[in-house]
């Protein structure tokens, strides 16, 4: 990915840059004191880090072993319990009052869980597991909404040892059916339903439909009542909720799991192949999700109230909703619905309700905010927040700025706007590495829109060229981790040697994170998304991130995405589909005028062959853009696999557009 056959000038050529205020910086809890230490001593900083954010039941007598390579044991000899750490030990240091979750369903019914009643609450839970046969090691497959339900769950697996694998609800049968049989599950929890979009959405007939076609390892489904729709029952086999843990003894006690027990497999979605189970283990990922949560955040557990928008099917619901919030102590809400239900003001009607300090959420739902309007925000005293974050895609500059300008500067529902605007974290990382990886700190990075910057202290993030060697500032290449990390996953659950080939075949000694990425003049980093999603157009590297962003930063384009398509002439072409914020005065034809503007902002090489006007784009429930099946229908073929949308009528929207 050299720079002469490179056009990813324009995305990283940033001169906007914000310093932290020094009223936050003063109040700061991370300090740029975290690097030096890093820098002197990796292993002793996270040996340090690991003490102070995690309560050991035996300490852990050697930080890492690494003779193993690439299998890394952190925090040898150490024992340790996830859920005593999220839970008992608060109790225990005098805050049971204070309250971990406060759960928002979509049709407005609430529910507010002290650290006390959770912790009771997974007390029953373990033993109602434990009755039902599940102990260490065991697999348990978790199919839930955002519910408070779904926490307990995977906390009362963690602390009896078992091992959960949380399937997003999204998921097919068949999808959940192969992980249930992968991980060989002997427990599935689940749901009736959820509510979507004011209406009953179901899931226990996926379950029904798994269990059905499954190898046989399921001995129960223990059944949650969300939505009171009724469901089909196979007796001895099925158990409701309310008659199984609410009649557990809330007394269990927590013993320390070995450092390095499997705390969770979750199951990467690739668009060919197996799906590979992820593990992760308790010590190391518990440590580096404790700090980073910490610090990219600048939590104040005692005031903040943090809110991760992710569903817990996806990494960022494990890491920054169930585990790193909670060992923390934090206050935090979760919700069951989505942005736009009942009305498009949700949201904020949320973080104003709940004085949510600390938002963290993805682009994509940023920039459908754009497209809704400002004046929608505008609506709602946002002054609480006080830190705002990115994750699961690179965020174009246009959004963080947005973000910044309109939810940043609110200071009251009357117009009033903040002196300061609130700080913005973006962070890269992957369900692989289990925590962030690069991230500015608040209290100390002067941010970029747009790029995340800097590993977190720790961490060793590098951009190589071809041949595994360090690209100059201004250059772009491939992002590796060149050391191990406490979070890193362990494996590909029973699948060692795929571990090996995909992670740490492409560059010696070096984890290959599967992105392009590029260091600006300063040396901070700039995602440009997976590598398959760098574009070779007559040999010359057009990421789909940068035209992307160039069609945003048109004032006529609400939301653009970008994929490359074969072609036998320049090797792929590029294809843009795009919802409109507006249409063109004058009558003009917006497809040329956005391919002269693509043009002009990046160069004539990087011009859409098309711009496909469209009504809406491919997301998933977690909003995420489903570009490949855009690519589907730019080469022409036949729609693949689309049950994880939100809106499984959108892609004939798109193919009728295409059409005419």
């Amino acid at each position: 990915m050299s720079d002469k056959h490179s056009t990813l000038d324009n995305l990283s050529h940033e001169d906007r840059s914000f310093a932290p205020s020094a009223a936050f910086a003063a109040q700061a809890v991370a300090h740029e004191d975290l690097y030096r230490r890093a820098a002197e001593d990796r292993l002793g900083y996270w040996a340090d880090r690991a003490r102070e954010v995690l309560t050991w039941d035996t300490d852990f007598t050697q930080t890492l072993d690494w003779s193993e390579a690439p299998v890394a044991k952190w925090f040898v000899g150490g024992k340790v319990n996830a859920a005593y750490n999220a839970l008992d030990r608060h109790v225990e240091a005098g805050n049971g009052d204070r309250v971990a979750i406060h759960f928002e369903g979509e049709p407005g019914d609430t529910r507010s869980y002290t650290y006390a009643q959770l912790t009771d609450e997974v007390k029953r839970a373990a033993n109602a597991f434990e009755s039902l046969g599940v102990s260490t090691g065991d697999r348990v497959a978790v199919y839930l909404p955002m519910i408070p339900e779904a926490v307990i769950t995977m906390l009362a697996c963690a602390r009896i040892g078992a091992i959960h694998s949380v399937v997003f609800g999204g998921f097919s049968a068949d999808a959940l059916r192969s992980r249930i049989d992968d991980a060989e599950a002997k427990l599935v929890v689940t749901a009736d339903g959820t509510w979507r979009r004011g209406k009953p959405s179901p899931l226990k007939p996926a379950v029904d439909e798994a269990v059905a076609n499954c190898a046989g390892s399921v001995d129960n489904v223990l059944v949650v009542k969300r939505n009171g729709e009724d469901v089909a029952w196979t007796d001895g086999l099925d158990l409701w909720w309310d008659d199984v843990v609410p009649a557990a003894s809330p007394e269990h006690t927590a013993e320390g799991h070995d450092a390095e027990h499997p705390l969770f497999v979750l199951y990467t979605s690739g668009t060919t192949g197996k799906p590979k189970g992820i593990i992760h283990t308790t010590g190391g990922y518990l440590v580096q999700n404790a700090a980073t949560h910490r610090d990219t955040f600048d939590l104040h557990p005692e005031t903040d109230v943090f809110w991760c928008t992710a569903d817990i099917g996806w990494v960022t619901g494990h890491s920054y909703v169930t585990y790193g919030p909670l060992v923390n102590g934090a206050t935090q809400v979760i919700y069951e619905g989505t942005p736009d239900t009942p009305h498009q003001g949700r949201w904020w009607e949320i973080v104003e309700k709940y004085g949510v300090s600390i938002l963290y959420t993805a682009p994509t739902a940023i920039r459908t905010m754009m497209k809704w309007g400002r004046e929608i925000p505008d609506g709602y005293d946002l002054s609480s927040l006080r830190v705002l974050g990115s994750v699961g895609e690179p965020i174009n500059p246009e959004a963080w700025m947005w973000y910044r300008d309109v939810i940043g500067t609110n200071a009251g529902k009357n117009g009033e706007r903040k002196d300061e605007p609130t700080p913005i974290v973006d962070t890269w990382w992957q369900t692989e590495t289990g925590a962030h990886m690069i991230a500015p700190l608040p209290g100390v990075t002067a941010t970029k829109p747009g790029s995340a910057q800097v590993p977190v202290p720790g961490i060793t993030v590098d951009v190589v060229d071809e041949n595994g060697a360090s690209v100059a500032d201004g250059e772009g290449g491939y992002l590796v981790i060149r050391d191990p990390w406490p979070a890193m996953l362990r494996g590909i659950w029973g699948d060692m040697d795929r571990y090996r080939d995909t992670y740490w075949s492409r560059f010696e000694d070096m984890y290959f994170a599967g992105d392009g990425a590029k260091k600006d003049e300063d040396g901070d980093i700039w995602l440009l998304g997976r590598v398959d999603d760098v574009m070779n157009v007559s040999g010359h590297r057009l990421s789909t991130t940068e035209i992307e962003s160039s069609l945003v930063a048109n004032s006529l384009v609400a939301e653009a995405a970008v994929v490359g398509a074969k072609d036998e002439t320049t090797g792929e072409a590029v294809y843009a589909f795009v919802i409109l914020q507006r249409e063109p005065e004058g009558g003009e034809d917006v497809v040329e005028l956005l391919r002269a503007h693509v043009a002009k902002e990046i160069g004539a090489i990087a011009k859409p062959r098309g711009i496909f006007v469209v009504p809406e784009l491919p997301k998933t429930r977690s909003g995420k853009i489903m570009r490949r099946l855009l690519k589907d229908v730019a080469e022409g073929r036949e729609v693949g696999d689309s049950t994880t949308l939100a809106d499984a009528t959108v892609m004939a929207q798109i193919a009728d557009s295409v059409r005419r």
